[in-house]
């Protein structure tokens, strides 16, 4: 499995549509890897960006299967059903997906063949298949779960599909890693690490959270230097990053996910009233709270992350901020021991523009520039 496939991503794009893309790549740049994924969803092949890699690779069936709709030229999904297929499409059965997952993640210690399982689900739907899925991790089943689209920054599609506590979900599974992303790269490169991790003795279950938020990808503003790209890599893997130092801090912004671009905004107009402000992209609030328990002897884990994303010489008060449950990142205060605003989502159900629901959640820009001002004292 490839560490990195050397792209640097431009112009706009979403989380979520990097899981496709990335599928893609491998079958050209790791196709022994590639050969053995197998991609599980809920009736939900398309709307999270797999048709690509299902008009590769084809839908598995214990035969070969007609499809109708071959001789129709503007088919952009190819439904090709037969025994070589790597896709499996199980309808609005979110406990059979994990389930199934489980399943496929534990051939690796029962035949010694092991299969690279990815099950992709809407968000919300975490919560519904969370049992199943917890006991196929704890029975040794590993495998990666997708959640995508996510949180409320989906407001335009109406609020049953908002999720709020998933994030907390991924902190608190054990045997498995979560991640949210928020540059196409960090996605890229969080799923290759998660997809090294299957199928061995020392390895593990990953679940990433992702959006169908369009981010300009210059704002991850990656270093060209390769060591220093390679730095940036590991960081992102261990949890997070940081992504824009001020001269002389006065408040750090720590923000992950979609809500990543509104944080750089705020830190933009704080540092244009005189308010020095480091931002930090979090990529993974389940591996900072493992190694701080390690830095407390709590864990026998790595702790080299905090020191690099949340340095004791740069030490400020701390907003956090995601398109999640505010609790979720409140331990960050922790690391320095400094006074702390964390913010997110609380209340689900409100729909209406991306921007209308940020700021109705008090989790825009303004908002975030207000909790910085109210921390800080000159």
């Amino acid at each position: 499995m490839p560490d990195d496939i050397g792209r640097t991503p431009k112009g706009t794009a979403t989380t979520q549509a990097a899981l496709g893309r990335l599928l893609l790549d491998l079958t050209r740049e790791a196709p022994d890897a590639a050969a053995r994924v197998v991609t599980v969803s809920p009736d939900v092949s398309s709307s999270t960006n797999l048709g690509g890699w299902v008009n590769k690779v084809g839908v598995w069936s214990t035969a070969e299967r007609r499809d109708w709709f071959a001789d129709d030229g503007e088919t952009i999904l190819h439904w090709r059903e037969g025994p070589a297929g790597q896709h499996i499409e199980l309808g609005i059965a979110e406990t059979n997906l994990v389930g199934l997952l489980g399943e496929l993640g534990a051939t690796w210690s029962r035949w010694n063949r092991p299969l690279l399982p990815i099950g992709v689900l809407y968000d919300p739907f975490v919560g519904r298949a969370l049992e199943p899925w917890s006991f196929g991790i704890y029975a040794g089943g590993q495998s990666i779960l997708i959640g995508t689209p996510s949180g409320v920054t989906l407001a335009p599609e109406g609020g049953a599909h908002q999720s709020i506590v998933t994030p907390s979900i991924g902190v608190e599974q054990p045997g498995c890693v979560a991640y949210e992303p928020a540059f196409v790269l960090d996605t890229e490169w969080t799923l290759l690490a998660s997809m090294a991790r299957l199928g061995r003795p020392d390895g593990g279950s990953a679940y990433l959270r992702l959006s169908t938020r369009p981010v300009d990808q210059t704002l991850a503003d990656v270093p060209a230097d390769p060591a220093a790209r390679e730095r940036r890599r590991r960081q992102v893997i261990a949890g997070a990053y940081p992504l824009r130092r001020s001269a002389r801090p006065d408040v750090t912004l720590a923000a992950m996910g979609a809500l990543v671009p509104e944080a750089l905004a705020a830190a933009d107009r704080l540092e244009q009233a005189g308010v020095g402000t480091d931002v930090v992209c979090v990529t993974s609030p389940g591996l900072l709270f493992r190694a701080l328990r390690s830095r407390q002897g709590q864990d026998d884990g790595p702790n080299w992350i905090l020191e690099q994303a949340f340095p004791a010489s740069r030490a400020t008060p701390l907003v956090t901020v995601l398109d999640g449950h505010p609790h979720t990142l409140a331990f960050l205060s922790g690391v320095n021991n400094v006074p702390c605003t964390t913010l997110g989502v609380t209340a689900f159900g409100q729909s209406g523009s991306i921007e209308d629901v940020h700021r109705h959640h008090g989790i825009d820009t303004d908002s975030i520039i207000r909790a910085a001002l109210d921390l800080h004292t000159p």
